[in-house]
């Protein structure tokens, strides 16, 4: 889990193994991998009117560009523990709200940085309008938010659970 705090960003044990992993890899073997497919399509000819050279060397740069990120992530990273189970929500918890004026309107996240979003449940950045909302607020407490728009939303804090991965 991650924990975004001016520029240090706490990682679990195992989100920076993940993160290191894929480091190591577009590194590594990725980088070898689009180098032999430009490479192909450069033999090709007319780099021009050649698609396949085109788009290699458009993966290449957003490849190129999730190095930056994964290197500059790790390099201010802090590894520590998973936030305790106290009831107030922090980066690293797994957060129920409950939109005012609907308490059967709910919505689960995961207050946590982008670089560690879950398929299993959606990622908010503790960054976000939502995050810095809730982010210190205790189970049961109200808390709100700007919307893109301009106005305030209310929530309801229903649960705030470290996540289990």
């Amino acid at each position: 889990m991650t924990q975004t705090s001016d520029n240090v960003t706490w990682l679990t044990q195992e989100a920076y193994d993940q993160l290191k992993a894929e480091l190591e890899y577009l590194s590594g073997p990725a980088r070898t991998e689009i180098a032999k497919k430009i490479e192909a399509a450069r033999e090709e000819g007319d780099l021009r009117e050649n698609g396949g050279y085109h788009a290699a060397k458009e993966e290449q740069g957003k490849q190129e560009l999730r190095v930056r990120q994964l290197t500059q992530l790790l390099e201010h990273a802090k590894v520590g523990e998973a936030p305790a189970d106290t009831g107030v929500v922090a980066p690293g918890m797994v957060v129920t709200i409950a939109f005012d004026g609907d308490p059967d309107d709910t919505l689960v996240f995961l207050l946590a940085s982008r670089e560690y979003a879950s398929s299993d449940v959606e990622t908010f950045s503790p960054q976000s309008p939502l995050g810095r909302g809730v982010n210190g607020k205790k189970v049961g407490e109200d808390a709100e938010y700007e919307l893109p728009n301009g106005r305030t939303a209310k929530v309801k804090i229903l649960d705030a659970k470290p996540y289990q991965g």
